[in-house]
């Protein structure tokens, strides 16, 4: 008789004999083990094709679950060289978490934002790091007239100082932060940014950009709930933040009630607002507001803002990021107000 692939099962038993009444090798563990099994099967006149006789000498064997196994010596061996390797690389800056810095210092980097810092008279620097090429394209002449040391390093170093996720473009500073300013440091101030416990350092920072862009003249945040001045918030403001003075508000409803007793016309931006901020800008001094993403505007916020706007969208999304709806109610505050004198 003879039997295919699919008729396995019923004779699996059948093959068993076969192969003990013949002497027949294990087809699992014998090269050609096949060959000898139909050899066994056709000294007793049965003839298996060779799918069946494979596949039913796999079946018939119990499975055997799976261990972990013990580290060997040689395991334990190579995790110490992984070990060591890494204990290198860092002694050598290359690579780990950014450098831990004195209280109330940055680290700053990135071309724009290195430059701009440079620029900057209230920005105290104590140190730079730079490859040779950002530095050609840094061009700041002789760097030997510089009032802080330079250090010509390779990328590596700049990753173990910034953290190995910044893009640093081969150049960093350590630099003092910014101290922040006061409401009564405004004076003739026309145009306010204030950020309702906005607390993304990317979206502060590209907001910032649109600010200075929109020659807005300072931003005023919440002490808390917002992002410390960092390497990360700098580099998204990509220099914004040597140009724009930062007010911290204990009590941001006060913070706005002041602005409003200064002559600020204080706008909320709201998707509810009852008019577009187009009719709504008036007076010659205003006071843009903004919530976080998803939470908005605070019920006290609200409540203290002279007037609720909103930015009319003509497509299916009716909200913005708060980055990309600053910098539309700060166009259309600035054509209000005209150019800065």
């Amino acid at each position: 008789m003879a039997a295919g692939a699919g008729h396995c099962r019923d004779s699996a038993a059948t093959t068993r004999l076969m192969m003990r009444a013949t002497g027949a090798v294990n087809t699992r563990r014998a090269p050609n083990g096949h060959k000898a099994a139909n050899s066994a099967a056709g000294q007793l006149g049965v003839r298996f094709e060779r799918p069946c006789v494979y596949m039913c000498a796999m079946s018939d064997q119990p499975k055997t679950p799976s261990r972990k196994m013990p580290p060997t010596p040689k395991d334990a061996h190579y995790a110490r060289l992984r070990r060591d390797h890494r204990d290198r690389k860092r002694a050598r800056g290359e690579g780990g978490d950014p450098a831990a810095l004195p209280e109330g210092r940055v680290a700053l980097y990135g071309l724009h934002t290195v430059r701009a810092a440079l620029e900057n008279d209230e920005r105290k620097v104590h140190r730079m790091l730079a490859t040779e090429n950002a530095l050609a394209r840094l061009a700041v002449g002789d760097i030997g007239a510089l009032p802080f040391p330079v250090e010509i390093v390779r990328p590596p170093a700049i990753d173990a100082f910034t953290g190995p996720d910044a893009v640093h473009q081969g150049i960093a500073i350590e630099a003092d932060a910014l101290a922040p300013k006061t409401l009564e440091d405004l004076g003739t101030a026309k145009l306010v940014i204030v950020l309702d416990q906005v607390t993304d350092p990317h979206n502060v920072g590209a907001l910032m950009r649109s600010g200075v862009a929109m020659a807005a003249d300072a931003l005023v945040t919440t002490a808390r709930h917002s992002p410390a001045e960092s390497g990360v918030l700098a580099k998204a403001a990509s220099g914004a933040l040597e140009h724009l003075p930062i007010i911290h508000a204990r009590n941001l409803a006060n913070a706005i009630g002041e602005l409003n007793n200064r002559g600020f016309q204080t706008i909320g931006l709201d998707s509810d607002g009852p008019k577009p901020l187009e009719q709504t800008v008036a007076g010659d001094r205003i006071a843009l507001v903004l919530g976080a993403e998803g939470k908005g505007l605070r019920e006290k916020t609200r409540a203290t803002v002279s007037d609720l706007a909103r930015l009319d969208m003509p497509g299916a999304i009716r909200s913005l990021n708060v980055s990309n709806a600053a910098v539309l109610a700060l166009y259309i505050a600035r054509r209000h107000l005209g150019a800065p004198a």
